[in-house]
């Protein structure tokens, strides 16, 4: 015999299935009172079971920890960061549509203090300090302005740790590269040859679509990665993953010579055309 009880739950699920299909499409797939937000994810249990593979490289108690998650879409790792203890954690994206569906995840799992922005990482400066984890997982090859974006990081927000991913595509060797390039190879006039090794740091850019998505605009390959996360003024802590670095802050190269390694476009005044 149904009872009133396990009627007014099934109303209930029905409510809530109603609440999260009206905030689809969902990327990211969350368990919300027993209903998931994107169960046919193309990628399947989408991000829980990349997570599980590289959840130990962070630390399992956050208390007392600040975090900034950029480019948070549905709010996953902000939430999974809450559930570590962490004391304060900021999520920001472009997109209000994935911060409409982070908001109401958040409220209903428990975690209605984690603050939603919406906010470019080119405008982080704007948050006005620095955090002591920034999760920065799956937004830079969708940026026009990668290394420009890692230096905005390095420069306004990161304070002790990085969590970095990026889609790599090419050699996932590592090439030493000396310290200076010549023009010649020594007692030539041949160009050196390391340009032409695919385990050189190389930036592949993809000038339409990849995977059917047209801001899939960069594909490093493993050494670009790295080195670009050098430049920015990170060292790797750990890789847990072939994608995924845990990251420490350090001096930024050639830092005391440059300045801000952070360009800012000019932009024009107030009542002016641009």
């Amino acid at each position: 015999m149904t009872t009133a009880k396990a009627v007014a739950s099934k109303q209930d699920e029905r409510t809530l299935r109603r609440e999260i299909e009206a905030l689809g499409p969902w990327f990211q797939n969350l368990t919300i009172g027993g209903v998931q937000t994107a169960p046919d994810h193309f990628l399947g249990d989408y991000p829980a079971f990349k997570f599980a593979r590289f959840a130990d490289a962070l630390p399992r108690d956050l208390s007392g920890k600040s975090v900034l998650d950029i480019g948070c879409n549905a709010g996953f790792y902000a939430i999974e960061m809450k559930r570590r203890g962490a004391a304060e954690v900021v999520g920001i994206d472009s997109d209000e549509r994935y911060l409409a569906q982070a908001r109401f995840a958040a409220d209903a799992l428990g975690f209605p203090d984690i603050r939603f922005e919406q906010l470019s990482v080119y405008d982080v400066g704007r948050l006005g300090r620095r955090f002591d984890l920034v999760i920065f997982m799956g937004v830079l090859y969708h940026l026009r302005h990668p290394l420009l974006a890692l230096d905005l990081i390095r420069e306004h927000v990161a304070g002790e740790l990085m969590l970095f991913q990026t889609m790599q595509q090419g050699s996932a060797d590592i090439l030493q590269v000396p310290e200076d390039h010549p023009f010649h190879l020594p007692g030539t006039t041949r160009p050196p040859t390391y340009f032409d090794n695919p385990a050189y740091p190389r930036m592949h850019f993809i000038e339409r679509r990849f995977a059917h998505d047209w801001t899939n605009w960069w594909a490093p390959n493993a050494a670009c990665s790295q080195a670009m996360l050098r430049a920015a003024g990170f060292t790797i802590a750990a890789q847990p993953e072939e994608e995924v670095y845990l990251c420490r802050t350090a001096p930024v190269p050639y830092g005391d010579w440059m300045g801000s390694a952070a360009v800012y476009p000019a932009m024009p005044a107030m009542g002016e055309e641009a």
